[in-house]
């Protein structure tokens, strides 16, 4: 299968060339021939299939027949959780459409308004945002939305995870009525499928792999350590693997610039990335990563969403989600467009039940390495299988045969959630 056969145009298609893209993804091939056809789409799709490109190329091929947009309008919507993500989709639309005359924007929070409002005065043909910035613009008639003819939802999950709904119930209540709607999720939860139920029209269903699988391109490895000896392995590891490059993970902003702190001392180069930071921090500490100028970035769930490196080698989760579907969004940025990637975790004995939790929606026991040096003296429990596959793992015993409870299952925290209301 070439783009060609899929209906795009040759300007498209030589702006595909510019980025080295041959042949399109399975969930390109699925996507784009219905979003040519004008139907309503319901996707589920792990990240690293290119899903952005499943929805950014068709609709450029359907704008090269639209007419001129007017001021203060935008002919296409695209509305995603984060900064970071808006960025990352807005510049996959400026790539993608080099050659052809479509015009674009993006806002978001956390940075003036004004000028943003400037460049919608003009009107845009794609306008991609955050939902809290978007409703900022409307309340103060910089955009207006009476012709909206494509709504794309971008990584709906995490918009109702980060508590968008309300956001977005009203944002769609504002839309003209007829419409194209794609709907782009990791998941297809029931809290999904209800939203969906509320905008899309008969939609075509597509997934290209399983719910809350892992990539056969990503090992993955568990180091059980003693939670006070984390940061020590960590170190550790960087030095004696030569990590020219890896995405650390961290429960909460406060241990992510902890962990920051402490790499620094040990004279390694890590930067965070988190809600806290302003935008101009956190732009300005992914590129300093996507250039090599910082070795480690330590992320947040929410902050990471968005972050899109080529052939990335290594994510290390230094501390477990308390949600385990996160465990596979996370480890999704290494292992990218059929390259392999290493997932590492460093797992403390109290995180046990977030790890069986993981090997529960994973359908699969996670390979346990231990590391010289760094025998944990709280063991981490083996994980047994049932007849239907699916892990279901000890409880850890002490050493006079009683159960010891972790602690663990405490509500996701908001960890970015106010400072994400963009």
């Amino acid at each position: 299968m070439t783009f060609e056969a899929l209906g795009l145009s040759p300007a498209i298609v030589k702006a595909l060339v510019d980025k080295g893209y041959t042949a399109p993804s399975p969930i390109q091939e699925q996507t784009i021939p219905v979003i040519l056809q004008g139907k309503d789409i319901m996707a589920c799709a792990q990240t690293g299939t290119g899903k952005t490109a499943g929805f950014v190329l068709p609709i450029l091929q359907l704008l090269t027949t639209r007419p001129d947009v007017k001021s203060n309008r935008a002919l296409v919507l695209v509305l995603t959780p984060t900064r970071e993500l808006a960025a990352q989709v807005h510049e996959s639309v400026r790539n993608y459409a080099k050659y052809e005359r479509v015009s674009s924007t993006v806002v978001f929070g956390g940075v003036k308004i004004n000028p943003q409002m400037m460049k919608l005065r003009t009107g845009v043909d794609i306008l991609v945002a955050t939902p809290g910035r978007l409703l900022d613009l409307y309340q103060q008639n910089a955009i207006k939305f009476t012709d909206i003819e494509i709504l794309v939802l971008d990584e709906a999950d995490r918009m109702l995870d980060m508590g968008f709904i309300h956001d977005i119930k009203r944002i769609i209540g504002l839309l003209p009525k007829t419409r194209q709607n794609l709907m782009f999720s990791a998941t297809f939860s029931p809290e999904i499928k209800q939203l969906a139920k509320g905008f899309l029209n008969d939609p075509v269903e597509v997934s290209v792999s399983p719910q809350n699988t892992t990539a056969t391109t990503v090992k993955q490895t568990i180091h059980s350590v003693d939670k006070s000896r984390k940061t020590q392995l960590l170190s550790h590891l960087i030095r004696t693997e030569n990590w020219s490059q890896a995405l650390v993970f961290c429960r909460t902003k406060h241990g992510a610039n902890k962990l920051v702190k402490q790499l620094s001392l040990d004279n390694i180069n890590a930067a965070a990335i988190h809600g806290n930071k302003s935008q101009a921090q956190r732009t300005k500490a992914l590129d300093n990563f996507k250039q090599g100028l910082v070795q480690i970035l330590v992320a947040t769930d929410i902050a990471a969403r968005g972050i899109d490196i080529d052939q990335l080698p290594q994510v290390v989760n230094y501390d477990l989600p308390n949600v385990p579907e996160d465990y596979v969004h996370r480890i999704g940025r290494t292992g990218r467009a059929g390259s392999n990637g290493q997932a590492i975790s460093l797992v403390s004995s109290d995180e046990f039940k977030q790890l069986r939790d993981i090997e529960r929606v994973i359908k699969c026991q996670l390979e346990r390495v231990e590391i010289d040096g760094f025998k944990a003296l709280d063991k981490l429990p083996e994980s047994r299988t049932t007849q239907g596959g699916q892990p279901a793992p000890r409880r850890p015993h002490s050493a006079n045969g009683r159960t010891n409870h972790f602690r663990g299952g405490q509500q996701r925290t908001n960890d970015n959630r106010n400072s994400q209301r963009d």
